[in-house]
């Protein structure tokens, strides 16, 4: 079999955080606070993705070490009636601004700052799975990167958005979720997904709203391999899955050699090498009980893996996803 590297080692290392809310929506932190905290923090980059608002403070925060990524996060609403306020369902996409190129190609304007997209409002029973298409597409012809988010959190059915066409990537971690009802993991979704065919990628972010409940800040990021520090090398190399998704370890290198696949991170209590699709294919390599000493794991590969993607989680619980490897055994 060939040989397969996970990252394109074109450059170094930014962490960001994709989706986020401030006082714009429903969160408690201003823009300015919340920018403060990222900076603080390390983070090279940031998208307010606030609630049916688009927002690009590209101009009043970017730095030479820390931009902005504009996005909006859309919504469609099942309530169980009319006049009540309980929430049955929802669809939350995100649309982050692409490249240029994308943004040159859009069918439709592009969204301008504090746009509002009020969300769809259903009551009883929906179209799921077509209303999820509709927001996709719409969010796609504004020349956005279109991601869904938190299906579990969102009681959505695996039916009513595993299909969507035009999604990059899955949110498999959101940090707020996972503090406030343990339904912000995602990855079962994500190898169904995997398993069906669907090239996607996943994504760790924090979904923070800082109010107070729970410390929701910097929980869950991502670190993109880029030439530089801009919109565009950021969006593509996002595009093309050129990142790990983490909530706390280190990623530093992956991929597949002379039939096994390694990955190489910082020190962890186990390593699992999840791939598709026969019945035992994967591996968990374990370190020592109650212990971080793994910096190193191997698969050997079997020969008819349709993909294969690495997870590396700490004696803490926290875990880092490398995006998958699709296999081509032609």
């Amino acid at each position: 079999m060939k040989d397969y590297q996970g990252f394109k080692n074109n450059g170094n290392w930014y962490k960001g955080n994709l989706h986020s809310h401030t006082t714009v929506s429903d969160g408690k932190m201003t823009p300015e606070q919340s920018v403060k905290v990222y900076k603080e923090h390390g983070y090279n980059f940031l998208a307010l993705s606030e609630h049916d608002i688009y927002t690009d403070y590209r101009k009043q925060y970017n730095t030479d070490n820390f931009i902005m990524i504009p996005a909006i996060e859309a919504s469609a609403i099942l309530y169980q009636e009319e006049g009540s306020s309980k929430r049955l369902e929802i669809h939350h996409l995100h649309g982050i601004l692409g490249t240029s190129e994308m943004q040159k190609s859009a069918k439709a304007p592009l969204f301008t700052h504090m746009e509002h997209v009020p969300p769809q409002k259903h009551y009883g029973t929906w179209r799921g799975r077509e209303i999820s298409q509709e927001i996709a597409d719409m969010l796609r012809d504004r020349g956005c990167v279109v991601t869904y988010n938190h299906p579990i959190w969102s009681r959505v059915t695996e039916e009513e958005f595993i299909y969507t066409e035009g999604v990059q990537a899955l949110e498999i971690f959101n940090y707020n979720t996972v503090l406030e009802s343990n339904t912000g993991y995602d990855v079962t979704y994500w190898d169904r997904m995997l398993r069906m065919g669907k090239k996607i990628n996943g994504f760790a972010s924090d979904d923070n709203h800082n109010e107070g409940l729970f410390e929701d800040s910097c929980g869950g990021w991502i670190c993109v391999q880029a030439p530089e520090l801009t919109h565009d090398a950021i969006i593509q190399n996002f595009l093309d899955g050129n990142y790990y998704s983490s909530a706390g370890p280190v990623i530093k290198d992956w991929g597949i050699k002379d039939g096994k696949a390694w990955i190489s991170c910082s020190p962890v209590n186990h390593i699992n090498f999840v791939a598709g699709n026969i019945i035992n294919d994967g591996v968990m390599v374990l370190g020592k009980a109650c212990e971080d000493s793994l910096t190193y794991g191997e698969y050997e590969v079997k020969g008819h893996e349709a993909y294969i993607r690495v997870e590396v989680t700490d004696k803490y619980g926290r875990t880092a996803w490398t995006n998958p490897i699709y296999l081509d055994w032609k």
